[in-house]
């Protein structure tokens, strides 16, 4: 989806359309940006900066608390209109999910085609308008779809894509912060088409296994493929960030919107989950998982919000390294339980 969170706010108050709307924290705090609009983005604003840097950027801004609840209401129109077109789909946010589509329900062969019909249909069903990215592999499309923003089609056809990355600069590979960007320019790197010109093991020896990542992703290899949830073991959901961030402030933000979207879950699926998991990648690869149990389900996304962040701000090394990844998840799952009880007779 296009700038998510302000698209929604821009749409139920007509006053801000082609106005710079800024969802996330307070201006005058600590608070961080969630969601830039476009109008705003042309001001230098993005996501995981302070508010207070955006509103120096942007005096002019809107600046709104985020209404999650609402973005989740959204965020399941959404999600119907992609399961009208495939039962292979992977929701990797709120806004934001792979499809495979080798064998859609319409049986249309030209992916085109039907990218265009999904968009269609999710601006029909929410007045909000998406992008999408049509190519072989997850990583290939999730690029494609950040080519010709907002509302924008981009497709990769196998035999384009060299020409398609080898421009490419190493920034656009996901998961390439700012960090990363700036030792790859130290050794000439700047591009796929560099990278790739590489050896192996030069990479390796810079990089670790990070360099020989690059290097796949660079040659446009990615072997992953779509996880939808049957019947799952867990309600997860994650993100891999732009930028590599420190704020631990706008990381809390994030999990207050993940556990509304895992608590929303559990209840939609009428399961309770016990145990809390958090998910990290830091910017050098590093990644680990911080769990707690509960002794009773959470009765709130709250519960599972205010664990999260203890384990953020406890188990981890969230404000000293920073993060190109956060995931939460609720694991643990049992049928939940009837809410009248039959009473015994004794």
């Amino acid at each position: 989806m296009d700038a998510f969170f302000a698209s929604v706010e821009q749409r139920d108050y007509p006053e801000y359309r082609g106005k710079p709307v800024i969802v996330g924290g307070d201006p005058f705090g600590r608070g961080v940006v969630s969601t830039a609009s476009y109008e705003a983005r042309k001001f230098g604003v993005h996501s995981a900066m302070s508010a207070f840097q955006a509103r120096r950027l942007c005096p002019q801004g809107i600046f709104l608390k985020p209404h999650f609840e609402k973005y989740q209401t959204e965020s399941r129109k959404i999600m119907s209109v992609l399961n009208q077109y495939s039962d292979l789909i992977e929701a990797v946010s709120l806004d934001e999910a792979y499809l495979d589509v080798t064998r859609n329900r319409l049986k249309i062969e030209d992916p085109r085609m039907l990218a265009s019909l999904i968009k269609q249909n999710i601006f029909a069903v929410t007045q909000l308008t998406a992008s999408a990215g049509v190519a072989p592999n997850m990583f290939l499309a999730k690029v494609a779809s950040d080519f010709k923003k907002p509302d924008g089609l981009t497709v990769v056809d196998p035999d384009k894509i060299e020409n398609f990355l080898e421009p490419l600069p190493v920034r656009k590979i996901p998961g390439v912060g700012p960090v990363t960007e700036a030792q790859l320019a130290k050794c000439n790197l700047r591009t796929c088409g560099e990278l790739v010109a590489q050896n192996p093991s030069f990479l390796y020896e810079k990089f670790g296994k990070m360099g020989l990542f690059l290097y796949e992703r660079a040659q446009g290899i990615d072997e992953r493929e779509i996880e939808p949830e049957r019947d799952p073991k867990q309600y997860s959901t994650e993100e891999t960030f732009p930028e590599d961030v420190r704020d631990v402030e706008w990381l809390k933000m994030k999990l207050k919107g993940y556990a509304g979207e895992i608590f929303e879950a559990l209840k939609r699926n009428e399961r309770m989950g016990r145990t809390v998991v958090l998910k990290v990648k830091y910017f050098d690869f590093e990644q680990i998982t911080r769990s707690y149990t509960f002794k009773q389900p959470p009765l709130d996304s709250r519960e599972i919000y205010e664990r999260a962040c203890h384990l953020l701000e406890s188990k981890t090394l969230a404000g000293k390294k920073a993060i190109r990844l956060i995931g939460l998840g609720m694991t643990g799952l049992d049928k939940k339980a009837d809410p009248t009880p039959q009473l015994e007779l004794f």
